[in-house]
């Protein structure tokens, strides 16, 4: 539209920079290579595209371990009021895995960023709540997810990056109960 505003324009650059400028904002997914070639701030950047970007780091991290480069990752993308987000995908992420190397890698990176100060007290305590209200779905996906967070929470709580009062807020696991518990486990006789 602004492009199209500015036809009766002679001189010859700036016809050739609306030309291309037009030629640009016309290709397939436009606005996003222009993302790229200009900039955008990070808050105004979807939701969507700043997931993928967190998922795609830590994927990353665990395969090289550079807890420096996830952390400037994280930093470029230019949102530390959704570092939360790192934090809840992280976990999300040991939960999935449910190995103790992924577990202890996560937990190292999270100290890193809340000791060169990217991760904040705050964000860390959101994250972890979002896990604990998403855990009934997680759970689906992930049977062993309840006792894998367990874990987490207990080796966040020694390492001083949760506070025992969010970890007592962890849900808990309900069991399945039998239908002998409601009689308190007497065993009856086919005549009651």
């Amino acid at each position: 539209c602004f492009v199209k505003n500015h036809i009766n324009i002679t001189d010859r650059q700036c016809l050739d920079a609306l030309k291309r400028a037009s030629l640009l904002l016309n290709m397939k997914h436009g606005l996003a290579r222009l993302d790229t070639i200009w900039g955008m701030g990070g808050g105004q950047r979807p939701v969507v595209f700043l997931v993928k970007q967190i998922i795609l780091l830590l994927k990353e991290y665990i395969s090289s371990g550079d807890q420096t480069e996830a952390a400037r990752c994280l930093v470029e993308l230019e949102v530390p009021h959704f570092h939360h987000e790192l934090v809840y995908q992280a976990v999300v992420l040991v939960l999935e895995n449910g190995t103790e190397s992924c577990m202890k890698m996560v937990m190292d990176l999270l100290l890193h960023m809340a000791n060169i100060t990217v991760l904040t007290q705050d964000q860390i305590d959101r994250g972890i709540m979002r896990v604990y209200g998403d855990m009934t779905e997680i759970v689906l996906d992930n049977p062993h997810a309840y006792v894998t967070l367990t874990k987490l929470v207990e080796s966040c709580v020694t390492a001083g990056m949760l506070s025992q009062h969010l970890a007592t807020q962890m849900p808990q696991r309900g069991r399945k109960r039998f239908v002998s518990e409601g009689d308190g486990g007497a065993i009856k006789s086919p005549e009651d």
